[in-house]
């Protein structure tokens, strides 16, 4: 199979492979950005639909994103290793673990920081940004564990615009973020939308009119309708999925 980036199989479906994202290293941060940000820009790879950013980060042990400003985005972050300490300058506070869904609302604007509490363990976590349907809006902030839920299998959603039971909400009615910790050989259907944007976090699985992928792997679809993906074997896989009309 051909493991190069933006493989296109079928009409309105692209790979894109981990090994082909912006890589920022530093000594606290290792970081892989589906999309230009920070100093990486590509006007051809700004955005998917609705969804800005998606950043996967690896967090060193004691350091994290100081203090820093943000306004008019939906912000979801979600951790898979360790634990995120969030702070922010309405007050909010909270320790974010894996299965805790958690999403900030800049707005009108809001400084935050990110960091890592622990001493003993890396943190490794995927954050999200997403365009809100209404601008200038007061900040906001929400967590909620949805570990339960996840434990049942299939898809489940994370963080809605639409008002979906066990899911943080977000200022977009046109987005939905769906997660699944898909046990090995599971098989779950991808939401046919408009737009559609799929990361594979952890393992590996198969996507129909794609192919094998792996972790770090993303896949957008457009108007490509509902895929049928089928997590490994052996490893399973934990994948998160953006639908966006």
């Amino acid at each position: 199979m051909n493991r190069s980036a933006n493989t296109i199989k079928e009409t309105g479906i692209v790979v894109r492979r981990g090994s082909e994202r912006f890589h920022t290293k530093m000594d606290w941060l290792d970081s892989y950005h589906s999309f230009s940000f920070a100093n990486h820009y590509d006007p051809k790879n700004t955005h998917h639909g609705l969804l800005l950013v998606s950043n996967d980060d690896v967090i060193k042990a004691g350091t994290g994103f100081r203090t820093h400003p943000h306004q008019d985005m939906e912000i979801v972050t979600w951790v898979l290793s360790g634990e995120v300490e969030h702070k922010d300058s309405e007050g909010n506070m909270g320790i974010i673990y894996p299965g805790l869904a958690q999403r900030m609302s800049a707005g009108t604007g809001i400084w935050h920081s990110e960091m890592n509490p622990r001493n003993d363990r890396d943190l490794h976590l995927v954050q999200m940004w997403v365009l809100p349907d209404t601008e200038r809006i007061n900040p906001g902030y929400e967590q909620l564990d949805i570990n339960a839920q996840l434990d049942r299998g299939g898809l489940v959603p994370i963080a809605s615009g639409r008002g979906h039971d066990a899911a943080i909400s977000i200022r977009q009615r046109g987005a939905v973020l769906w997660g699944g910790r898909l046990k090995p050989g599971e098989t779950v259907s991808v939401p046919d939308a408009k737009v559609a944007h799929l990361y594979v976090a952890k393992g590996d699985a198969e996507l129909e009119g794609a192919g094998s992928l792996s972790a770090g792997d993303a896949v957008r679809l457009t108007t490509a309708g509902s895929r049928r993906l089928i997590a490994d074997e052996t490893k399973g896989a934990e994948v998160l999925i953006w639908e966006m009309n």
